[in-house]
């Protein structure tokens, strides 16, 4: 148990900037949610064992003990600090301390906040400090009280707003909820002036030498001092999202792998003015951040090993990340990187550093250690990158997984196989959000009624989101409590040289042959272990799938372009399925695939002119065949 007991709660604020919300009440009285702000924080504190508060109070202070009294009402004892005339944040507590415990909790009386506050009393105790502050990126760093930490968690320097603009400073901010103790703070406090907490008190604090630790936290804490964010706030609560990112439930979680997916690719970064980000990935950030679900980076940084980076540097890198994320009102919760290699060889490589770990991907102790840290439920969690590695950490670590488009050239292994395929972060991120949930209720209210099928078809145009369709559909069968195996026809596809395009859909494939092999999987009467052929979309060639076995009463779907277009294969389905989507957006996705496996422009515009001239009409025709045409994937 730790020995915090008593909060001071600084509420002696006018509020002039909310005065056409508040009239003549004081902030803390301004109503958040058909409440005053300070019944809130006062309900919070009683919640996380804490009854015992001083209101620092000034303006119209006797509103606030009108309202609120003793506090026996509300479950707390009061005890009002009056201010005569307003000294700022440090000078009321200055004023205060003969009322004050050894050991308090401050909380500024313009914030709504929804925070374990007894972990905040016990990392204060745990770390043995003067001064605790609780720390967190926010959205709008630009105008926050910006925080530097060393490597062991201690403040090393802070930066009060306004600061300029600093592309290598973090996105670090204190949180406006801070635990003091009592003695000796009065000597760093001007005993008759006006003074701030964070550009005073903690500076000096800092260059006396005393003890400044850091609380690092996800939990929701904003402050409401203007009619733009005092809205904020009420549809924040509104919406859960104090409540998701609360301690008392799991949270969701976005793992991102950094380059490639966050920033642009350009081979083994290391240095600052590289990283650059890519178009629509703070959006995408943004989306995470304001619908309470985690963004979470988990990065190999070999070059650390190879000696091309320093730990300094990389936090350099990193800064710039979260500054560059800052300016578009996006964060990340946090970072992890794994600083090892296990190959030797390079000059100037650091020895210690060249091991093999569990860390770095694909194995998932990076991911691990997030899930422990932040109270991650895996179940409710994804991993998005463009790597196999990404995946299979993905995979190891129990989350759905998200491939973008791979690196040119690099060949992603069968056991990588991801659990969808999108073009860009923001696309995932839709479909996380939003997309998936909404497709799979869409699906299911017809798929249900097909869950005793044996064979299930999904053809459609090219990146019309068949591959999607499948894994929906999988999901769903094993909701039903049935096993089911998804086949690509594009294992069957011809040799590259055997298939020019112009000559249509159906000579690119040798379907009589699949056709044949999976008519033996539908008929077997025992279980059955197979490797279906496998398509490598980047080096575009065929190659032997992992090992499948094939139960007698296991689902087959079976998604490819010409599903629908080969009545062997139709008299094989138990139901057909076309998944069909907008003409705008399967031209992007199209472009989008392409590019990544290294089509210039003009070769991509070739192409989806030959395939819409002899490729669409024959496939859009062959959803007469179909038993349900559906829709997937909504505009982004």
């Amino acid at each position: 148990m730790t020995g915090l007991a008593q909060v001071a709660i600084l509420a002696g604020g006018g509020g002039t900037r909310l005065r056409e919300r508040s009239g003549t009440l004081p902030k803390p009285m301004v109503a958040l949610a058909g409440r005053p702000v300070l019944e809130h924080q006062i309900d919070r504190c009683r919640a996380t064992g804490l009854s015992r508060i001083a209101l620092l109070v000034h303006f119209r202070h006797e509103a606030i003990s009108a309202h609120f009294g003793d506090g026996s009402r509300f479950g707390v004892q009061l005890h009002y600090c009056v201010e005569a005339a307003p000294r700022g944040t440090a000078g009321a507590l200055r004023d205060a301390l003969p009322w004050l415990e050894r050991t308090f909790l401050v909380v500024y009386g313009d914030t709504y906040f929804d925070v374990d506050l007894q972990a905040l009393a016990r990392t204060h105790e745990r770390r043995g400090a003067d001064a605790t502050i609780m720390v967190h990126p926010n959205d709008h760093p630009h105008d926050s009280d910006l925080v530097e930490l060393d490597d062991a968690g201690w403040v090393r320097a802070l930066w009060p707003c306004p600061h300029p603009p600093a592309p290598q400073r973090r996105n670090l901010v204190n949180a406006a909820l801070c635990v003091l103790q009592r003695d000796r703070l009065a000597e760093l406090i001007d005993p008759e002036g006006s003074s701030d907490l964070a550009k005073h008190v903690f500076p000096a604090m800092l260059t006396a030498g005393r003890k400044l630790a850091a609380h690092l936290s996800v939990e929701y804490i904003k402050d409401m001092g203007t009619p733009e964010r005092l809205d904020r706030v009420e549809a924040d609560i509104a919406s859960g999202l104090p409540e998701r990112l609360s301690t008392r439930q799991a949270r969701s979680a976005v793992f991102l792998d950094r380059d490639g997916t966050l920033n642009h690719e350009v081979g083994h970064l290391n240095r600052v003015d590289q990283l650059q980000l890519i178009d629509g990935a703070g959006d995408a950030v943004r989306r995470l951040n304001r619908a309470g679900t985690l963004a979470v980076v988990v990065t190999n940084q070999p070059v650390l090993a190879r000696g091309e980076l320093s730990a300094r540097g990389l936090a350099e890198i990193h800064a710039r990340l979260e500054a560059l994320l800052g300016s578009q009102g996006a964060y990340l919760d946090r970072i992890y990187h794994c600083p090892h290699h296990p190959d030797r060889g390079f000059a100037g490589e650091v020895s210690a550093l060249k091991i093999e770990c569990d860390c770095r991907k694909p194995a998932a102790g990076m991911i691990d250690a997030a899930c422990r840290d932040l109270a991650i439920d895996r179940r409710l969690s994804w991993m998005v990158g463009d790597h196999g590695a990404d995946v299979e950490a993905g995979r190891r670590a129990g989350l759905k997984t998200i491939l973008l488009p791979i690196r040119h050239g690099e060949d992603l292994t069968p056991e990588a196989a991801p659990d969808y395929v999108m073009t860009d972060l923001a696309e995932a991120v839709e479909w996380i959000l939003e997309g998936h949930d909404a497709a799979a209720r869409r699906f299911a209210v017809h798929a249900l009624p097909a869950m005793s099928a044996r064979l299930i078809l999904i053809g459609g145009l090219s990146r019309s989101g068949k591959s999607t369709g499948a894994q929906l559909l999988k999901e769903i069968a094993a909701g039903c409590g049935r096993r089911a195996h998804v086949i690509s026809l594009d294992g069957w596809l011809r040799p590259l040289a055997e298939r020019p395009e112009g000559d249509g859909v159906l000579a690119r494939f040798d379907l009589d042959r699949a056709v044949r092999d999976i008519a033996a999987a539908v008929g077997a009467s025992r279980h059955l272990s197979v490797r279906w052929p496998r398509h490598d979309r980047s080096t575009r060639t065929i190659g032997p799938g992992p090992t499948q076995t094939i139960a007698p009463d296991d689902l087959l779907i079976v998604e490819g372009v010409p599903a629908l277009l080969h009545a062997g294969l139709r008299e094989l389905a138990d139901w057909r399925v076309q998944i069909v989507i907008a003409e705008a957006q399967r031209r992007k996705r199209f472009e989008l695939d392409y590019r990544s496996r290294g089509r210039d422009a003009a070769s991509i515009d070739a192409l989806f002119a030959a395939r819409e001239a002899d490729e669409t009409p024959v496939i859009l025709a062959a959803g007469s065949h179909a038993d349900l045409r559906l829709s997937l994937l909504e505009p982004t």
